[in-house]
Order: C-alpha cells, then sequence, then structure tokens
C-alpha cells in the first residue's frame, strides 16, 4: 500500500525571488508577499485533504507548510532531503553575475550540463534525495495524500525522477513559480509508479474521487 496522490507545493517569495538571486541551501526568509501567498494558498492545499506532511526544514518552506498545518491540525515532519539543490559558490548570485564570474561554466549550465569545481550539486543527485524521500514517506503511509514542502530546483529534479525521466529532460519541467504546487497520482501495475495530474497551479482541482483520475489517465 501507498499513498495515492502526492502534492508538491513550493515555498512563498522571497526577497532574494524578487532579486532573481539563487537561494539554494541557504536559509533565507518569506518577506511580506511570501507570507501573504502562503496564507492565501494555504486554504486550498487543505481543501486536497493531505493526510500526511512532510516540509525542508529551511525556514521558507517550514514557514509556507505552517498556514496548512494551523488550517488541518495534521503535524509537519521535517526531512533535509527535500532542502534546495546546493548551487556552491553561485549561490547569492544573480545569473549575469554568474556569467560575469564564470562565462565557461555557466555555458555548460545553460547548455544542460553540470558546472564543475564550483560546489554545484547535480540534477541527479537532487533528484534522488528528492524522490526517495517522496517514496519512503508515500510507502509509509496506507492510503491518502501526501504534501511535500519544498523548493523550486528540488520539486523540478524530484519530479522527473519520481516519473523515471533521465537528467537531461530535467529543462522539459518549467520552473515551479513560487507558491504553486504540481500533483502527481499512483498508477496502479504500471511503471513509472507515478503520473503527473497537473503542474505549477495555485488552485486546487474539483475534488473528483482518486478513482476518477486514475482511470482519465488511462484514457
Amino acid at each position: 500500500m501507498s499513498a495515492r496522490r502526492v502534492i508538491l507545493w513550493r515555498h512563498g517569495q522571497t526577497d532574494l525571488n524578487v532579486e532573481q538571486r539563487i537561494q539554494g541551501a541557504q536559509d533565507f526568509p518569506l518577506n511580506d508577499v511570501g507570507r501573504e501567498q502562503a496564507a492565501r494558498i494555504a486554504p486550498e492545499i487543505a481543501a486536497i485533504a493531505p493526510d500526511r506532511i512532510i516540509s525542508s526544514p529551511l525556514s521558507r518552506a517550514v514557514d509556507t507548510t505552517q498556514r496548512v498545518v494551523e488550517i488541518l491540525g495534521v503535524p509537519m515532519e521535517l526531512d533535509g532531503r527535500l532542502r534546495e539543490r546546493n548551487y556552491g559558490e553561485w549561490e547569492g548570485l544573480t545569473r549575469d553575475e554568474i556569467k560575469e564570474r564564470d562565462p565557461e561554466q555557466f555555458q555548460v549550465w545553460i547548455d544542460g550540463g553540470y558546472p564543475e569545481g564550483l560546489g554545484v550539486e547535480t540534477n541527479v543527485d537532487v533528484g534522488e534525495r528528492v524522490a526517495e524521500a517522496v517514496n519512503e514517506a508515500a510507502d509509509e503511509m496506507a492510503t491518502g495524500t501526501l504534501l511535500v514542502v519544498a523548493h523550486g530546483a528540488a520539486i523540478r529534479a524530484g519530479v522527473c525522477a519520481l516519473l523515471g525521466l533521465g537528467s537531461e529532460n530535467w529543462s522539459g519541467f518549467r520552473g515551479m513559480d513560487n507558491c504553486h504546487f504540481a500533483i502527481l497520482t499512483r498508477q496502479e501495475n504500471r511503471n513509472p509508479r507515478w503520473c503527473v495530474y497537473s503542474y505549477n497551479q495555485a488552485i486546487a482541482p474539483a475534488n473528483e474521487p482518486i478513482e476518477s483520475v486514475r482511470h482519465a489517465n488511462d484514457k
């Protein structure tokens, strides 16, 4: 048995998001807009009725998660595997600053490769740890919905890993907007075990039964 559905929710806005700087594994808080976003979207998440909630330990994710916890009373569990991708020496920089500082490795990054010698975590490693955390938590549930609160790059890489896509396909998913979410549903006797039901949305879908969702995906 396992959870039947997984919601992957990105945290609200921070000042570094506004400045278009890479946050990575550093811990930055939500700004006023981010707190308002979390308060506005939390009822949409609560309407999907998650039975278990796991979150990245970074404060911008924890504070976003807390809004749903306050509505549902479901406890929050922290998992370090959901932390944002570590961008090493590039954290805190804008794309223009990275291009000026490390033009060759910047082009490698833009082309979908992995910058070397700068401490940047690979998408493969990020995807594997996020997928491991999601699958482990889902497998500990008899059924129901799992809410995962994390970060833009971590969610994108995690979704690719959960779908069995190679690391070269990660750019096929656009970055998740602040406080938007994706929904994956479990497939019966199929590989991969998860299927994308929706991606990068901020309004809960009609609360149709999981069985209906699964049959719709079979068409």
